[in-house]
């Protein structure tokens, strides 16, 4: 039996891969900050993708790159970003901070998961301290 592929670890794997995936898009939208008419994005939501909604691949650039299993969650632009400067850009750093921090907490709690997942198999196994 083959421990990365039971449930809780296979979940905990799906969410790590979401939470790097709204990273990415929340350090975009902060590299954007000064863009003129530039809206911020944030992905579908982790509960909507494990319902099947929201759910699409990741378009490969290059050949060399890995595709994702199971595919990855599309950036949509973020329906919460209502204020907007003069020159129309919608990123807030403040409400951008705040989805950073969020997301690192949520982060930290599924690799601690994982990480107990895995080392509860080794205990069982005999790997264990």
């Amino acid at each position: 039996m083959d421990p990365t592929r039971t449930a809780p670890l296979a979940l905990a794997e799906r969410r790590l891969a979401w939470l790097d995936a709204r990273q990415r898009v929340l350090a975009e939208n902060i590299a954007h900050a000064d863009t003129p008419g530039y809206r911020p994005k944030d992905l579908t939501d982790f509960a909507a993708l494990l319902r099947g909604r929201g759910a699409v691949d990741l378009a490969r650039t290059q050949p060399a790159h890995l595709a994702s299993p199971g595919g990855t969650p599309k950036s949509l632009k973020d329906r919460f970003a209502t204020e907007t400067s003069p020159n129309g850009n919608g990123v807030s750093l403040d409400r951008e901070a705040m989805k950073i921090a969020e997301t690192d907490t949520a982060h930290a709690l599924a690799t601690r998961l994982h990480k107990s997942w895995l080392g509860m198999f080794g205990s069982v196994l005999g790997m264990g301290n």
